[in-house]
């Protein structure tokens, strides 16, 4: 990582509040360049905490913009971190709201040129892009990073229909934990104790409207811009990785924007690609982005709308691990997405591809997988830490039916969404089918390439629950989450189906799984020419630089857990994962704060019972200021079981200020299963 020595700007930081029409103030960090000249604004609207939870994030990027002639601006979202007013539910209406008026803000003060960007990982890549298609006028430049522009099929909470298990639950649980911490009264004041007792008694879990709305309606469609691009004006850079969930937004934004457009997917995790967090190879984003923004906000002709639409790392074929330090592979350019270098290959299933021990015979193929299949499946959301990515999937396989190529005669590169179209024999109402695209090498090691899941009641759309009519045969018809890869000559193409992905995929609630029919079935591969880059320009980025990050020292936790580990019960059939998400761990800031975040997640389930799935999320945080007598802590714990016709979900969150208790609350809920 390469820290400049000096900057074109010398840079001031200043923390203060900006006030809204209903007399809230939002808590905003703000570094400027030192100028007597009117600046672009570029703004990143977060509620995770401007003054110890992202500061070391912040601290590389925000400086660097100002050095280079941006006025960089951090705000916390209302009611949370130091800013005013109460916690709501994610991009409400209100936040949104609030962010427009933030803009509004920098854009008229006397410092701004008055036109602003907006950049943001994850949540704050997904409100970049809502207030986007909101059209503040000032609002001219974005960069999404890691975001979707769709809430319901493309986020934490449900994919293909089913319930996401592990994020639906792990991520409420997670801002249960966050939303119940107190303001710093080392910039608030006397009256944090105040605030504090307010948001605690507003805290509702998000948990509750996630389950309530199984299929995607209202309350999904509100915050999700695919449901008009043709909102969104300014220009926008879309990145993503190949190892994070939400890289499908990204082509869908260069396929669909009619604003300016660029799109690039790298090999990385949930992470800014300049972080060097595996897997990498890390590039130069703060200069790439620099670039996008000197075009738009500073009308400097830096030659990114030169640039191929949508720019690519293609993975090389690596035997499975759980974490790669660089993921092998190169940059690849194309001009359009669609591309014309991509076209749709099919393998028929009783053709290219077989499976083993299936009689000539026998039409239909049994898929009835033991409900612990998905143990497997790596992290939903990897970080970059050590047990992120999904091991060697034999064992997966195992639980599965597969159908392989023989050996390839040559390579075969693939860049896009693999969809399956299935014929399907279904005896009960209700189940899904769950499709795992695999790499397996002549020593039957079998590498994750991608994967996708149908809901078989959302087989005619998202929006609506139609049951399966049972012993009726259907065709279906889904996508995998798209990718770039390489399979070698030599390796086979491996097409995993199974009807259980835990805890991925909450199970439904009856076992009995599916038939195919191979005759058919067919698997679509979006293969791109091998010859699609000659006599193009190699694709290239800077190395990465930042500004200085802070000096935050990290505590190693005296009895350390592994990340994520299988515990089976041979004699019950249980099987439990157990996660330690590692957000940070305890550390000490360089203003005083002492930081302590301790996390389990665990998830069970019985092999041959679909109604044992039960997860549980238990969060400790505890925030001290040995300076000013400041000692708080928040404990939650957060559980979700069912039966056939309910989900029940049982929260607790309990505040200490000193060890004393002052606020503790119970929640449960039964939510119906409508559709999961």
């Amino acid at each position: 990582m390469q820290h400049p020595d000096s900057y074109p700007y010398g840079t001031t930081r200043e923390d203060l509040r900006i006030p809204l029409a209903d007399g809230t103030e939002l808590y905003a960090r703000i570094w400027r360049p030192v100028t007597d000249q009117p600046v672009p604004a570029l703004l990143e609207y977060l509620p995770y905490r401007l003054t110890d939870w992202t500061a070391p994030r912040d601290a590389q990027r925000h400086p660097w913009y100002a050095g280079h002639g941006y006025a960089s601006v951090r705000v916390d979202v209302r009611g949370h971190g130091n800013s005013g007013g109460l916690p709501g539910d994610e991009y409400s209406a209100q936040e949104l709201a609030d962010g427009v008026a933030v803009v509004e803000w920098l854009a008229a003060q006397p410092w701004c040129s008055g036109r602003v960007g907006m950049f943001g990982i994850s949540w704050g890549g997904f409100n970049s892009l809502q207030i986007a298609a909101l059209a503040p006028p000032a609002l001219q430049a974005v960069v999404t990073v890691c975001s979707t522009d769709d809430r319901y099929d493309n986020d934490v909470h449900y994919m293909g229909g089913s319930l996401l298990a592990v994020d639906m639950h792990a991520w409420s649980a997670t801002m249960l934990a966050f939303v119940g911490r107190p303001p710093d009264p080392k910039y608030v004041g006397e009256d944090w104790r105040r605030i504090w007792r307010s948001r605690l008694e507003a805290v509702d879990p998000f948990i509750h409207p996630w389950l309530s709305h199984q299929t995607r309606d209202d309350y999904w469609r509100h915050g999700s811009v695919c449901e008009d691009y043709g909102a969104i004006k300014a220009a926008v850079l879309a990145v993503g990785g190949w190892a994070d969930p939400y890289r499908d937004t990204v082509l869908r934004l260069v396929e669909h924007l009619d604003a300016p457009v660029r799109g690039i997917i790298g090999p990385w995790s949930h992470q800014y690609p300049d972080r060097g967090l595996p897997p990498g190879p890390a590039i130069g984003f703060l200069q790439e982005t620099l670039r996008w923004w000197d075009h738009w906000l500073k009308d400097v002709d830096t030659g990114v709308l030169a640039e191929p639409a949508l720019r690519t790392w293609m993975n090389e074929s690596v035997p499975p691990a759980t974490v790669y330090a660089n993921r092998p592979g190169r940059w690849v350019g194309d001009e359009s997405w669609p591309s014309p270098d991509v076209r749709e290959i099919h393998y028929g299933l009783d053709d290219v591809l077989r499976t083993a021990g299936t009689s000539s015979l026998d039409r239909f193929v049994r898929v009835r997988s033991p409900q612990h299949t998905g143990v497997d499946a790596g992290r939903f959301f990897p970080f970059g830490n050590a047990s992120d990515l999904p091991p060697d999937q034999r064992e997966e396989d195992g639980r599965s039916v597969c159908f392989d190529t023989t050996p390839l005669p040559e390579p075969v590169e693939i860049l896009g969404n693999t969809s399956v179209r299935l014929r399907v024999r279904c005896d009960t109402r209700r189940g899904q089918v769950i499709a795992r695209l695999c790499d397996v090498a002549p020593d039957g090691s079998s590498t994750l390439v991608t994967r996708g899941v149908l809901n078989l009641t959302a087989r005619q759309g998202r929006d609506r629950v139609v049951e399966w009519t049972p012993g009726s045969v259907e065709e279906v018809e889904f996508s995998l989450v798209s990718i770039a890869h390489a399979f070698p000559a030599g390796h086979r193409i491996r097409l995993a189906l199974s009807s259980a992905y835990w805890p991925w995929i909450w199970p439904q609630p009856d076992a009995a799984g599916f038939e195919i029919d191979p005759g058919h079935s067919v698997l679509a591969l979006p293969v791109r020419h091998l010859a699609a880059d000659a006599g193009s320009a190699p694709i290239t980025f800077e190395s990465p630089e930042q500004s200085v990050g802070l000096d935050v020292q990290h505590t190693e936790p005296l009895t350390a857990r592994p990340e994520r580990q299988v515990l089976r019960d041979v004699a019950t059939g249980e099987w439990r994962l157990e996660v330690d998400p590692n957000y940070g761990g305890s550390r000490r800031y360089p203003d005083g704060l002492i930081f302590d975040e301790q996390a389990v997640e665990a998830y069970r389930i019985l092999t041959d019972d679909p109604l044992s799935a039960t997860t549980r999320s238990d969060w400790t945080v505890r925030l001290q200021r040995p300076d000013l007598g400041w000692d708080v802590t928040v404990r939650t714990r957060s559980e979700i079981t069912c039966d056939a016709t309910h989900f029940t979900t049982r929260s607790r969150l309990t505040a200490l200020e000193a060890g004393d208790v002052i606020f503790e609350r119970d929640w449960e809920r039964r939510i119906p299963r409508t559709a999961s």
